[in-house]
């Protein structure tokens, strides 16, 4: 009985509980993305800003003191909820931004064919697809089966998408789970074969918004990208 009691006293705790003893994801590549869509956004040209200047640098201090809070303090499930709910507002007002941003342009080549450049066009083209890309990822990472820390400990939450690892567990380490950087490969395959690919969505959620992804690359890359390719190369 002794030892038993002083073996269970020096294991370490296990919980399921999202927030507890399971590692916290490495935020640096979330906080990359972030910095990289509102350096976007704030290279944007006026006309296309729903935003003043000064609040994308707001959003970016916030996010990341949020994500710097995150790692720093543990899984205390109070940052946990604190961030996701900040990461996917944030996230939903850049995707709101960038569909306006696409909707406008679309617009102007519609009614004013000459008005901008190739130049012009193929620049916020290539803004609008990098932050659709980005935006989606996050949003992607941080929806599917409850946020990263979620996914570590193992929860029964349903998965919005199946990847193609966890098909062929002898081929993929034992206690793999997606991070980051497989929502980032999932948002750019999205966008740039407007479809799926190896990653298969499950839920209705997560089928919506490759949709919408989906639709927003390609008007983006049809539309005002081969526009802005049709005018450089007259």
């Amino acid at each position: 009985m002794k030892s038993e009691t002083k073996s269970s006293a020096l294991s370490p705790p296990q919980t399921n509980e999202a927030g507890s003893a399971a590692a916290v994801e490495p935020r640096w590549p979330v906080a990359l993305s972030v910095f990289s869509v509102l350096l976007l956004f704030w290279l944007t040209p006026g006309r296309s800003r729903l935003l003043p200047s000064w609040s994308v640098f707001a959003i970016g201090i916030a996010l990341i003191l949020l994500m710097v809070g995150v790692s720093l303090g543990g899984n205390r499930p109070r940052w946990l909820r604190f961030e996701r709910a900040a990461m996917l507002a944030s996230a939903t007002v850049l995707l709101a931004m960038t569909f306006v941003v696409v909707a406008f342009l679309v617009l102007e080549l519609v009614n004013q064919p000459t008005r901008y450049t190739g130049q012009q066009l193929l620049t916020a083209g290539i803004e609008s697809w990098v932050t659709n890309v980005l935006a989606f990822s996050i949003v992607y990472w941080d929806v599917d089966r409850g946020g990263p820390e979620n996914r570590a400990s193992q929860s029964q939450t349903r998965p919005d998408w199946l990847f193609p690892q966890t098909g062929v567990p002898d081929e993929a380490a034992p206690d793999w789970r997606p991070t980051y950087v497989d929502y980032l490969f999932l948002a750019f395959s999205t966008a740039t074969a407007f479809s799926a690919t190896d990653v298969a969505p499950i839920t209705d959620r997560a089928k919506l918004l490759m949709m919408v992804e989906s639709c927003t690359s390609l008007a983006t890359i049809t539309i005002v990208a081969s526009r802005a390719l049709n005018i450089l190369g007259g």
